[in-house]
């Protein structure tokens, strides 16, 4: 009897767990997709520059709803690179992919080389600065679906890229609506031949001390010579650099200048050093500024 009894209650609880099995079978949903599956996809192309004589590499990042509309049009963020850097840094030494996901930009990482984003006085085939204004900007509004207008355009660097995004910025006001730098080496066209690593690069590009390439590209000396009804056209300016960077003095210093020059900007500093893990903060911090100045 007491075995009847166990194989009856054996019986019982195996039906049991067969008819909770199926209920739970009935009602199991899909899972969500989770959101790093929806993400932004970066490439690597290349343009024939006809300004450089060579092909030049740069990467985009398309912002996933662009690839889900097939018409609508969306604002470009151009990212410069550092000395001794390249127009993949951004893409792999941050996270720049999944940190522009919520913002729907379309990002541009070009090829600067060491060029100052300038053209140089010594190689007549570095026009950086020529190439980025008369080539890639037209090619990425040509290629791409941007809103072509200086309203939703930005740009910024790091170090060398930093000085260069100002001075598009102070060169070039009818390009964009914003410009941003971190840990800029901004007094790049007033140093000697005594600063170390960054001497072969200024001296290539600007030439001997006092020579016009250098005056024509000292963004010191263009916000200073701004008249009144020019710095009203100029986009907003950010910059910021690390209490502990080698360059926080120019930094300050031109902050200075666009307090006294009345140049709408904004100038933070913060903890950090000349690297990448202040650089991976402040791209982050760029792109909640530029969702507040881009419409």
């Amino acid at each position: 009897m007491l075995i009847l009894r166990k194989q009856l209650t054996g019986l019982f609880l195996l039906v049991i767990s067969i008819v909770l099995s199926s209920s739970a079978q009935n009602t199991i949903k899909t899972p969500e997709p989770r959101q790093d599956q929806f993400t932004n996809e970066l490439h690597s192309l290349k343009l024939s520059s006809k300004l450089m004589g060579r092909e030049m590499s740069y990467r985009i990042i398309l912002p996933y709803a662009y690839l889900q509309n097939n018409t609508a049009r969306f604002p470009v963020i151009y990212l410069l690179h550092g000395l001794g850097g390249h127009f993949d840094n951004w893409s792999d030494k941050t996270k720049i992919t999944r940190y522009s996901f919520p913002y729907e930009y379309i990002i541009v990482m070009p090829e600067g080389g060491d060029g100052w984003y300038t053209d140089s006085i010594s190689v007549p085939a570095d026009k950086y600065e020529s190439y980025m204004v008369r080539e890639l900007i037209p090619e990425i509004d040509g290629k791409f679906r941007t809103i072509a207008d200086r309203g939703h355009r930005a740009i910024a660097g790091l170090s060398m890229g930093g000085y260069g995004a100002l001075k598009f910025a102070l060169k070039y006001p009818d390009k964009f609506a914003i410009a941003g730098s971190f840990s800029g080496a901004l007094d790049g066209p007033l140093r000697g031949q005594e600063h170390g690593f960054l001497r072969p690069s200024i001296m290539s590009v600007f030439g001997a001390e006092n020579s016009q390439t250098r005056k024509d590209n000292d963004i010191f000396r263009i916000a200073r010579e701004l008249p009144a009804d020019k710095i009203k056209l100029l986009p907003f300016l950010y910059l910021d650099c690390g209490t502990e960077d080698w360059l926080l003095q120019p930094n300050r210093d031109f902050a200075d200048l666009l307090l006294k020059q009345k140049i709408p900007h904004e100038y933070r500093q913060l903890p950090g050093k000349h690297d990448w893990k202040f650089w991976d903060a402040e791209v982050q911090e760029f792109l909640e500024v530029v969702e507040q100045k881009v419409k």
